[in-house]
């Protein structure tokens, strides 16, 4: 397998860097001798993660403190990168707000949409039209998450949004072939990351233990499948079997039910 620097540079994008999968990302591609443009809303862990891959990778790191529900965020991207052609993309940025829906405020709702949904849109856009009109072979993961399998009782907008970057993906892992561009959802389940997993019990299956997979794990999972062009990479062994084992012996309507009972006692015992 060629490594993703022989094919795609020595440039790549990721959003969502500060933390959990995007700073896992980061850290694997410069371990991998490339250079990091890195797009996050706290500037002080920006700084942190930029000093610590250029001391320990010796490759050039840049950051943009930037938040991505802005309007006209793409514009602000353009000019940072100034003459930079970077050809590899991760688009990690995401948010979640679990709860009821009638009692989390639309604000709340419309905010992560923008995050989730409409700034993968506009990045992908961005990003795949540029490198055609330059004409250059590229590669592109969008993050997505297992929940994207079914709508989510009390995480009904967050499962309609890693549906749609599902969705997404998968179709333009098709469509952007012939212009030589790799792009791969990673479709990842309970992770050992910061912020991802606050709660034990949100890593069990009908009382059954489901360990979450290591971070690092995880993103090697992803660079893989992204050096090889698979349209998903469901994150994790036993995640993998879960999501299989549910989609055959399970209904969209039962499994939804199973993730509504799963989570109703999360929401109401806050």
């Amino acid at each position: 397998m060629k490594s993703l620097k022989s094919q795609f540079g020595n440039w790549a994008i990721v959003t969502g860097s500060s933390s959990g999968i995007g700073k896992e990302y980061a850290r694997q591609l410069a371990a991998q001798g490339i250079n990091v443009f890195l797009i996050a809303r706290r500037e002080n862990l920006l700084e942190e993660l930029a000093s610590e891959l250029a001391i320990n990778y010796q490759v050039e790191v840049r950051y943009l403190v930037l938040d991505l529900t802005e309007e006209g965020f793409i514009g602000k991207i353009e000019k940072a990168l100034g003459g930079l052609q970077p050809r590899i993309l991760i688009s990690n940025a995401g948010a979640a707000h679990m709860g009821a829906f009638t009692k989390l405020p639309i604000e709340k709702l419309h905010s992560m949409m923008k995050l989730n949904v409409e700034a993968q849109l506009h990045i992908s856009h961005w990003f795949s039209r540029r490198l055609i009109q330059a004409k250059l072979n590229g590669a592109m993961t969008l993050v997505s998450s297992s929940i994207a399998y079914q709508g989510a009782p009390y995480m009904a907008n967050y499962s309609a949004a890693k549906a749609y970057i599902l969705n997404l993906g998968e179709a333009l892992n098709y469509e952007l072939k012939e212009h030589g561009i790799n792009v791969s959802v990673l479709v990842p389940g309970p992770t050992d990351a910061p912020g991802l997993n606050d709660r034990t019990d949100a890593n069990m299956v009908d009382g059954l233990p489901m360990k979450p997979q290591p971070v690092d794990a995880l993103v090697e999972e992803g660079l893989r499948a992204l050096a090889l062009n698979k349209p998903y990479q469901l994150g994790g062994r036993m995640n993998r079997i879960m999501t299989g084992l549910m989609g055959k012996v399970m209904s969209r309507a039962k499994a939804s039910s199973f993730w509504g009972k799963q989570m109703k006692p999360m929401v109401y015992l806050k």
